[in-house]
């Protein structure tokens, strides 16, 4: 079964738990899902007009009309009819991590995690592990630098070079990821940082 963001009411960090709004019989209820196969637009269509939450994909921000989640809002039963964007598929980050992460002039290492911003839950960073190139050293990469994923070759293509990469500020698991480590890393990238129009929010490493 999948549970929606919008469902979760709070994130205890000590016990390492979730509270989510809905009842067993509720997500007992919820359409079937098989887990072998990528999300289809079709699916999430009939997810989302099950509990009667809005579908990300029905506007400019990571929740669709709004930049983040708030639980109250809904739509009405009707609403999952609408749109014929079939062609969209999710993964599993589980599916994702291992891929190959190429830079523009060659392959610099592999997905061993994810960032996610807990008040959008959008993944904001890549955790690259790249000691096959750059012994013991892990780096971030943001999905709005990849600018192709090959399925079929497991491999993900970011529009940066191997030695931008090389000399990006080195990521530690046990070290915050403050705002400051942020503007740094993005200024090496000359990238434009993505809380420039979004609301700031902590992150969580999953």
């Amino acid at each position: 079964m999948l549970i929606s963001p919008y469902a979760l009411t709070g994130v205890n960090r000590v016990e390492r738990s979730i509270a989510v709004s809905l009842t067993k019989d509720q997500i007992k209820g919820s359409p079937p899902l098989d887990s072998h196969k990528p999300i289809s637009r079709q699916y999430e269509t009939a997810y989302y007009g099950y509990y009667r939450w809005p579908g990300y994909w029905g506007g400019p921000f990571s929740w669709g009309p709004y930049p983040y989640i708030a639980s109250n809002r809904t739509q009405p039963r009707d609403w999952a009819h609408g749109g014929k964007e079939y062609d969209h598929h999710l993964r599993s980050s589980r599916q994702v991590t291992g891929y190959h992460i190429h830079a523009s002039d060659g392959e610099i290492g592999h997905v061993e995690d994810f960032i996610i911003d807990d008040k959008t839950w959008a993944i904001r960073y890549l955790i690259v592990d790249t000691k096959n190139w750059l012994p013991g050293k892990r780096v971030l990469i943001s999905p709005q630098w990849i600018q192709n994923v090959s399925w079929a070759e497991s491999s993900i293509f970011v529009n940066v070079p191997r030695d931008t990469v090389r000399q990006a500020p080195e990521y530690i698991f046990d070290s915050s990821l403050t705002r400051d480590y942020e503007t740094v890393l993005h200024r090496h990238y000359l990238r434009r940082g993505y809380w420039a129009d979004e609301p700031v929010a902590d992150l969580l490493v999953f």
